[in-house]
């Protein structure tokens, strides 16, 4: 470690129960804007300083003391998508509890699979989700020591207003790696897996690494920075300490990707550094095209994506709705359980060339050095690494690892290789170290990268606005497409896929029917079972 870095975590805040004392002593400029009013507090509107913030934590956790949690207990959050998911996640910290943050966008049986798993001594959630999850036969208020209602009392739940009055509870600290907070995977293929991650894995690691000061990537005090990511992602948490701790002058917080509701705030406060979950920037990027004057994009220098691929006309069509001379978009590759593990930067350059078969998003660059190491196994001889152009599965080794599974210790010692993490993705590794990631294990189909073939699909046919290529066992791969208009002309696909692999006749499907996660990806199984009734894919699925 050096001397930076150390001084660097000496300042930083390293526990999340008094995060927000800690940003109200030191980073008290910070004006926060919102979507939308806070589940947590709908009448307090949609600013606050990080001193309203820490009040509004404190008060929390004042509740969740009343509503039976504690040290070492369990509290799990099912809401809306919204950043108060980390002001829960806060204020459960404070008291010393193990917060548990539940998409609601998680199917109902899933939500109950998570329940049972976590058997959390109170459950946070809003009406709505219980009584959608009671339509689906599934009674969240039973797997859980108390429910308490965000928005008012239900069946089998508390309100909020019943709990609220009692004392600002201590600061109750924890070791570095005891579990700090749990979250899921996306969940793409079934039932989601519940993440355990430290504060050495979570703060000291990933937060810590971003709050410093690199060039071009960090975040500055004139910056206003906005995110549009699910918050009940672990990203929500690290992104949290490290964005607020470069005190930039403002931060935007979007939960709704709805491009009208996004452009109106987008357009009060134009961001210099956005970032938003993949699917966000698809449904989004109509607004790239608006005149100079409304563009909500015009003064980005910094686009950032995860969670999903990238495809080249997304991305070239951001990097130049932007005025600024030289913008960057930088796409990372990571996973929920080690955080980010390489990135890359795009510039306008490296997208010049539209409607070829190029790499550009599947590359995604080096692994971070000293921090993150990436190795491809050899298919044929398990525990060998690949030559150099040879795929492979990818395998990393991180010290932000998370403690494992909950619930599942065998399929996370099946996940694990002498301190190696098997990612479940199918990818190669150039001669000069860049990896190229080809596809999902579960996705895979011999001899081709679905990935590419779906980059290839949007660079041809601008009206597709998602392309979905499902693996078929015992037939042609189906591209599933959704498009803008009313439909596709069968003469420009024919001519879009003429020097492609053989494909089936695609499937055109509205938005809404496609299944996504939180995070916006496609749940490809849920897909598969919609429109490929009792087909089968190639891959395993043994590492997902």
């Amino acid at each position: 470690m050096t001397g930076g870095t150390g001084t660097l975590l000496r300042r930083l805040p390293l526990d999340l129960g008094p995060l927000f004392d800690t940003l109200a002593e030191q980073r008290p400029s910070v004006d926060v804007r919102l979507g939308r009013p806070l589940d947590l507090a709908p009448e307090r509107g949609t600013a606050y300083d990080t001193a309203a913030l820490a009040e509004l934590v404190r008060e929390t956790a004042a509740w969740l003391v009343a509503a039976g949690a504690g040290p070492g207990s369990s509290v799990a959050v099912v809401k809306h998508n919204h950043w108060d998911y980390v002001l829960l996640a806060c204020a459960a910290a404070r008291i010393g509890a193990v917060p548990a943050l539940l998409s609601d966008r998680v199917p109902p049986d899933g939500l109950g699979a998570l329940l049972r798993r976590l058997r959390p001594d109170v459950l946070v959630t809003q009406r709505d989700v219980l009584d959608g999850a009671r339509a689906a036969g599934v009674e969240l208020t039973a797997l859980a020591g108390r429910t308490v209602c965000l928005d008012g009392p239900a069946e089998g739940a508390l309100a909020v207003d019943e709990l609220r009055g009692g004392p600002v509870p201590a600061v109750r600290t924890r070791g570095e790696d005891e579990p700090l907070a749990v979250i899921h995977t996306s969940g793409t293929t079934g039932v989601p897996k519940l993440v355990v991650h430290s504060t050495r894995t979570l703060i000291r690691r990933l937060s810590a690494f971003e709050a410093r000061p690199w060039p071009v990537l960090s975040v500055r005090r004139g910056d206003t920075v906005a995110s549009a990511i699910s918050f009940a992602h672990g990203r929500a948490l690290t992104w949290t300490v490290s964005a607020f701790w470069r005190a930039p002058r403002t931060v935007v917080l979007l939960p709704d990707p709805d491009p009208a509701t996004a452009a109106a705030l987008l357009r009060e406060h134009p961001p210099t550094v956005l970032e938003a979950l993949p699917s966000s920037y698809v449904r989004w990027q109509r607004l790239a095209g608006s005149a100079a004057g409304s563009n909500p994009f015009r003064d980005v220098r910094l686009f950032i994506s995860t969670f999903d691929a990238m495809h080249p006309p997304t991305v070239r069509a951001f990097l130049d709705a932007t005025r600024r001379r030289r913008p960057l978009w930088m796409q990372g590759w990571g996973q929920s359980e080690t955080g980010p593990l390489s990135f890359r930067f795009l510039t306008r350059g490296a997208l010049a060339a539209a409607g070829g078969r190029h790499p550009t998003t599947r590359d995604l660059g080096r692994p971070v050095p000293g921090w993150v190491r990436v190795r491809v196994a050899d298919p044929r001889r398990p525990g060998r690494a690949a030559r150099p152009g040879q795929a492979g599965m990818l395998h990393a080794r991180t010290g932000a690892l998370c403690l494992g599974y909950l619930d599942e210790p065998e399929r996370w010692r099946r996940k694990l290789d002498g301190g190696w993490f098997n990612t479940g993705d199918l990818g190669t590794r150039t001669r000069d170290g860049r990896i190229l990631v080809l596809d999902r294990e579960v996705d895979m189909v011999p001899g081709m990268s679905c990935v590419e073939i779906e980059d290839v699909l949007h660079e041809r046919l601008p009206d597709v606005e998602e392309a979905v290529l499902l693996s078929v066992a015992d037939g042609r791969p189906q591209p599933v497409l959704v498009t803008s208009g009313d439909g596709l002309d069968p003469a420009r696909w024919r001519a879009a896929v003429r020097d492609l692999p053989p494909l089936a006749e695609p499937l055109v499907v509205g938005w809404d029917e496609v299944p996504r996660t939180a995070t916006g990806k496609v749940r490809r199984h849920e897909l598969r079972e919609r429109v490929l009734a009792g087909s089968a894919p190639i891959g395993t699925g043994l590492w997902t």
